[in-house]
């Protein structure tokens, strides 16, 4: 009989919850309000990130900052890797508001090599020129490719290459977790802290 792995969640709700909260004041100490800022998220799951740390942003401030999604498809550095492969699929970006002179706040779930982030650059220049770009990222799990670094973190999470880290909203999963699991076949080591 096979037993099922348990996945170990290193963030539950409220911790997200929670995380998502001092983001938002560190974003607020650290830029003297929010005046002049945007936040973008990058799809999928820095889009309701980055609507929550709006909402977080507006409790705190009672300043409303307006929201867009980016999509990088695009501008993936991996998409001629892979020409006989499935055709990428492109959604909608979003950014319904000037981005020119603006503090944007990039958001994304996880941080692993950097190149998304790179990527989500690239797509954002395209729609104009901020005054500065801010990167947010709810989970950073090292392993840098690029040098790329976030500017505001909800978690830094140790983990192999081996470990895939999973972010799991409300909005598209029906549930607030990270879990991480090891790739089949991988012995057991420490766990994350």
């Amino acid at each position: 009989m096979r037993r099922e792995a348990v996945v170990p969640v290193v963030m539950d709700a409220d911790r997200m919850s929670r995380s998502i909260t001092r983001i938002a004041h560190e974003i607020v100490e650290r830029n003297r309000g929010v005046d002049h800022l945007g936040l973008v998220g990058i799809r999928t799951r820095g889009v309701p990130i980055a609507r929550r740390l709006a909402a977080a942003l507006h409790a705190i401030t009672g300043d409303e900052v307006p929201t867009g999604a980016l999509d990088i498809t695009l501008y993936r550095d991996d998409l001629m890797r892979h020409p006989v492969g499935p055709q990428p699929v492109v959604r909608r970006t979003e950014i319904p508001f000037s981005i020119d002179n603006r503090l944007i706040l990039l958001v994304d779930d996880v941080l692993y090599t950097g190149r998304t982030i790179r990527a989500a650059l690239d797509a954002l220049i395209d729609f104009g020129r901020p005054r500065a770009i801010q990167l947010v990222a709810l989970v950073d799990r090292g392993h840098r490719e690029l040098p790329i670094k976030a500017d505001y973190v909800g978690k830094n999470l140790p983990t192999s290459q081996r470990e895939s880290v999973s972010v799991h909203l409300q909005e598209i999963d029906g549930r607030d977790e990270v879990t991480v699991e090891r790739a089949e076949g991988t012995p057991a080591a420490g766990g994350p802290s």
